[in-house]
């Protein structure tokens, strides 16, 4: 392993070097949102290279076969532009393929060639290449800048720019989930439904991502959020954006656009921020809270006081996306766990603020990084120079965690290496409980694998 090799202290400053960072690219995020919309063949303007990669990484992360085109560059396209191939693949794609619309995502390619998409669709839609009924949307998404969340920020901000539609107010609710897992969507449709709330969430990957053996090919499957529903989501009373680099853009999109008022909440990962979420939603839609959802939240509590003496003191390490950070170090931080290193790949200063928010000034140690130098060799660094009890985020971290000994809880994007994630929810009281479950065995795996034998016990 060449993380063995890691010094406690780094050699120099580093400016322009990244060693083995906290992030992909974006067209990866942009190509997981258009999954959200139903019926939508995700088409990356690029080579097949770039596309590959992206179909692979969502592919390994899911365990399902994720369908999307390409403009496939050649040297030729690199020198003259790619409209030629853009319009020959609007062509071919719906008359093979038959989706209900196309999401065209760039690539750094054609971002550096300048290729003007818009343009390219309305040629395409001249050429009568785009058939009655069917649509054509776009995301500039050049890998050189941001990272896999703003790809994804960045594609659901095209959908309400392509589709939305003011008109009369309904008592529907907009929820824009930001990047998570199809459980999580799962979850946070159930909390609706629970609480009598009519949300229209997009995107939606949930029966998409996470489809149930039937034994016959569905290129389209049934999930997916419908067209209808993001056009009327002009309409709805409010917008809650969950994650503010994720869903944040898309959400004053439809403000500007269709005079939907929005409300940024973080993720409702963990005890308060699900309260916040469930919070808003009874007081904007004026509904009560149903005494199943006080029960899930008691049950939360419970094993939070029943198990506090296994959570104190214990100190964490997290890195991944910065909206999930910021839930996640609030959630440790109420559980009186220390999240000492925090670092995120995507870059973003008011990052900091919001990470200093959740301390809530209670770890007044902990060190905090985000962009390009965010890395897991700075990681490393760290956790060679003092130790912790806990890493939490994606299956690149258990290098490190093999090194020094340390339990994973797998969080995040990408989780290569389990299964799981997109069928069990983190958000909600649910998924909080579902968490505090595995940190804490994984403690106890650790302390049995670890203990004297003449120590060891047969309950706690």
């Amino acid at each position: 392993m060449l993380l063995r090799h890691t010094t406690a202290t780094p050699p120099g400053p580093r400016e322009a070097l990244t060693v083995n960072p906290a992030r992909t690219c974006q067209p990866v995020g942009a190509m997981y949102a258009a999954l959200g919309i139903h019926g939508c063949l995700p088409h990356s303007h690029g080579s097949q290279g770039c596309c590959a990669y992206h179909r692979s990484t969502l592919t390994r992360h899911y365990k399902e076969p994720v369908m999307a085109a390409t403009s496939s560059f050649t040297e030729g396209s690199s020198v003259f532009g790619g409209q030629s191939n853009l319009l020959q693949a609007i062509h071919n794609i719906f008359s093979i393929y038959e989706p209900d619309v196309i999401a065209i995502h760039t690539t750094c390619l054609s971002e550096t060639i300048g290729d003007d998409i818009p343009q390219i669709i309305a040629a395409a839609r001249d050429k009568k290449f785009i058939p009655e009924g069917k649509y054509v949307i776009h995301a500039n998404t050049p890998s050189y800048v941001g990272s896999h969340v703003t790809g994804f920020s960045n594609m659901v901000k095209g959908m309400v720019a392509y589709f939305s539609e003011p008109g009369p107010q309904t008592k529907t609710i907009n929820i824009i989930p930001g990047w998570v897992e199809p459980s999580d969507m799962w979850e946070i449709k159930r909390l609706c439904t629970l609480m009598g709330v009519k949300c229209i969430l997009f995107p939606d990957t949930s029966d998409v991502l996470d489809c149930p053996q039937t034994g016959t090919l569905e290129f389209y499957p049934k999930g997916g959020t419908p067209i209808a529903d993001i056009q009327r989501a002009g309409q709805s009373q409010m917008t809650l954006a969950l994650g503010r680099t994720a869903s944040l853009a898309a959400a004053r999109e439809l403000d500007t656009k269709c005079k939907v008022p929005c409300e940024t909440l973080e993720l409702p990962i963990g005890l308060r921020a699900t309260d916040r979420f469930i919070d808003i939603m009874r007081r904007v839609c004026r509904v009560d809270i149903p005494a199943a959802l006080e029960d899930e939240r008691g049950r939360l509590m419970d094993i939070i006081t029943d198990m506090h003496q296994y959570f104190y003191g214990k100190r964490v390490a997290l890195w991944g996306d910065p909206d999930q950070l910021v839930s996640l170090t609030e959630f440790l931080v109420d559980l009186d766990m220390r999240p000492v290193y925090i670092v995120t790949g995507t870059p973003g200063k008011k990052f900091l603020s919001r990470i200093e928010k959740a301390l809530q000034g209670k770890v007044p140690e902990a060190k905090v990084r985000e962009g390009a130098n965010a890395d897991m060799f700075l990681m490393h660094q760290w956790i060679k120079q003092e130790k912790v009890d806990l890493l939490i985020g994606n299956t690149y971290m258990k290098y490190i965690a093999r090194d020094e000994n340390v339990p994973l809880l797998r969080h995040g994007f990408p989780i290569l290496d389990r299964v799981g994630h997109q069928y069990f929810p983190t958000v909600g009281y649910k998924g909080g409980l579902r968490m505090l479950e595995s940190i804490i065995n994984m403690f106890l795996d650790k302390m049995d694998k670890e203990i004297r034998e003449d120590l060891v016990e047969l309950q706690l």
